[in-house]
């Protein structure tokens, strides 16, 4: 996978499940919903996995998924993900381990990948992990601050959902009052069940200049069927000069829209784990980031990597070949977009590609 564009580095994915699965565990977590009596291996990710991810288990490419599950099985979940994970091309994986189910943490991810793993956190299951813990209202926001702080510590950055009623309307786009916050604390404690995340608008609101006024980078994540980043265009203007990247993560639907948002404001970025080709047309190039977003499956990883990466190999050959870019400038933004742009945004130590100075 050398390629132009080097190595990457994933700016947003999840753990891997640590044990072995069968095959219908195993199509569950396919991308999609198959047909009634049909099956996901018959789906674009499904020929993706049988192309691609048997050579790294020693297998030919397109082989059954009876064969290919079996090899998995013989080699044991931690060996084929390692095996798999090490066939990537990614040097470091930033890890939102706000996902719900048993699933690696970043160190054990970064040991099977062979690369160093950080670790986002997600704050809405942090300000459920503080209210399960808090009995008054003075006590929960006490605690929320520190955990956030004390989660900054340790991390790299910070997501949460980009929802409409916390950044879409005009009194959204700042930090919300004290009273406002004590009032939104006081009634969801009241109602909440053990375990319930934050639900209201100024709760998260709070939560998330919480997170800008630590100082890390902020992912804002976007449902494919939700609004998408312009409703939150109010909010990221007003986080402008707080000294907090913001990297928006928008799905095939909302691309452009982020796109748009990434060449307007200097602190915001776009990743996507698709074609990058669409966003590179409108953004600037030091703007736009690699985040496969694979979960559970280290064969996700694998398709996620390999897609992109021939995308953006093919980008580049194309703009050479026409004369549009020399072959240096070609090489520079692959470089940029695989893997220079998460070191600067997430201030990762330098990597060792060649042209790579983007690290601080």
């Amino acid at each position: 996978m050398a390629g132009a564009r080097g190595h990457l580095v994933d700016a947003y994915c999840h753990g891997v499940l640590p044990g072995d699965l069968g095959i219908g565990a195993f199509e569950a977590r396919l991308p999609g919903a198959a047909a009634p009596r049909t099956t996901l291996f018959d789906s674009p990710a499904g020929f993706a996995v049988r192309r691609w991810c048997p050579p790294l288990l020693g297998l030919e490419p397109h082989c059954s998924p009876a064969r290919y599950l079996a090899r998995r099985r013989e080699l044991g979940a931690y060996e084929a993900a390692r095996l798999l994970l090490r066939g990537t091309g990614i040097r470091a994986y930033l890890v939102d381990t706000g996902e719900p189910g048993d699933l690696t943490p970043p160190k054990e991810l970064g040991a099977a990948g062979g690369a160093p793993a950080y670790e986002i956190v997600r704050l809405e299951p942090l300000a459920q992990q503080v209210a399960d813990t808090s009995g008054t209202v003075d006590g929960f926001l006490a605690n929320l601050a520190e955990s956030v702080h004390g989660a900054a510590l340790s991390a790299v950055g910070f997501s949460c959902a980009a929802e409409p009623p916390s950044f879409g309307s005009a009194p959204a786009h700042g930090p919300p009052g004290p009273s406002q916050v004590r009032a939104a604390a006081a009634y969801w404690l009241g109602v909440r069940r053990v375990g319930e995340r934050p639900y209201d608008p100024v709760l998260l609101r709070h939560l998330v200049w919480h997170g800008v006024a630590a100082g890390l980078p902020l992912v804002l994540r976007y449902r494919q069927d939700g609004p998408g980043p312009t409703a939150a265009e109010g909010f990221l203007r007003a986080v402008e000069g707080a000294g907090s990247d913001v990297v928006l993560l928008p799905g095939k639907a909302h691309e452009s829209a982020a796109a748009r948002l990434a060449a307007d404001l200097p602190h915001v970025n776009v990743a996507v784990g698709t074609d990058p080709s669409g966003v590179l047309s409108r953004a600037p190039f030091g703007k736009v980031l690699y985040a496969g977003s694979a979960v559970g499956l280290p064969e996700l990883y694998v398709t996620g990597a390999r897609a992109f990466s021939g995308a953006l190999d093919r980008l580049v050959a194309e703009r050479v070949a026409a004369g549009e870019w020399s072959a240096a400038d070609g090489q520079r933004v692959a470089a940029l977009v695989g893997e220079g742009n998460a070191r600067r945004v997430y201030r990762l130590p330098a990597g060792d590609a060649d042209g790579l100075r983007q690290g601080r």
